[in-house]
């Protein structure tokens, strides 16, 4: 598996990184067009779509609740902690990319300084799920920013060879990261276009560890087994981290991601004491 996410990884180009840029630019030209390059307009033209998808989506309470928790790092991260042990290089690319996505989430948010919904709307307008959200933390979306991430990594690791299975895999899985960004809309936490900036950003930031990876050996280390411990320990604090969500909020995402940690633990236990 390793072997095939590294040549995979060996046959990425740098104008992946065109496209995004250009709907960057797309979506900047389309704000300014709409006077909406200032907190106050963009608000005002993210509103209607907010106030209309929240209402369709958040009538599937459970469902978006939970499946938002997948923006969380520790979440997504602990289901993903079998790759350290059979296919160590996509973490090799997943840990500069969650690197760069938390320093471009965190900075953007500091710049723009974005209301979240809650606290630009009346909170009897529209459907907030789980703890409210609020500050000025709106955009982009770092929940979003997280699942792309991930998504991009994971996107080009197992991207198949025949061209037709290569559209139906990337189709299929983007979707699903979309049903997942989508979710920040339906709790009340983030605006449509702070989820559209936040996934093209986070595409962006999968890239960057991609080929931080293919330039650099600096996370070479993730596959070899003297490093394990390291590893070893932070599942145990990320397991701590999980079962304190699962007695504060009790949602069945958390137990998956547990139990996925949980056969993680033992198999990098189980080959690091093997000689």
């Amino acid at each position: 598996m390793n072997a095939r996410v590294t040549n995979n990884y060996t046959k990425l180009k740098p104008t992946l990184f065109i496209l995004p840029c250009i709907l960057l630019v797309g979506i900047v030209i389309i704000l300014f067009t709409y006077n909406a390059l200032n907190t106050i307009n963009y608000v005002k033209i993210n509103t209607e779509p907010f106030l209309i998808l929240n209402q369709i989506l958040g009538k599937y309470r459970f469902l978006q609740y939970n499946i938002t928790q997948l923006g969380d790092a520790t979440i997504t991260l602990a289901f993903l902690s079998i790759f350290i042990i059979y296919a160590p290089k996509i973490w090799e690319a997943l840990i500069p990319a969650s690197l760069v996505s938390l320093v471009c989430a965190n900075v953007l948010k500091n710049i723009f300084l974005v209301p979240r919904p809650a606290v630009g709307l009346s909170n009897t307008s529209f459907i907030i799920i789980g703890k409210k959200a609020i500050g000025l933390a709106s955009l982009p979306s770092g929940h979003t920013i997280t699942i792309f991430t991930t998504w991009c990594v994971l996107l080009f690791a197992f991207m198949p060879q025949k061209l037709s299975n290569k559209i139906i895999f990337a189709i299929l899985t983007l979707c699903l990261s979309l049903i997942i960004a989508s979710s920040r809309v339906a709790v009340g936490a983030h605006y449509p276009l702070d989820v559209v900036i936040g996934s093209i950003l986070g595409y962006l930031c999968g890239l960057c560890g991609i080929f931080i990876s293919k330039r650099y050996n600096t996370f070479s280390w993730v596959s070899n087994k003297k490093f394990y411990p390291i590893f070893i320990i932070l599942m145990v604090m990320c397991g701590a981290l999980i079962i304190a969500e699962i007695i504060d909020k009790n949602l069945i995402i958390f137990y998956w991601a547990f139990i996925c940690l949980i056969i993680s633990f033992y198999k990098i236990i189980q080959h690091y004491v093997k000689k």
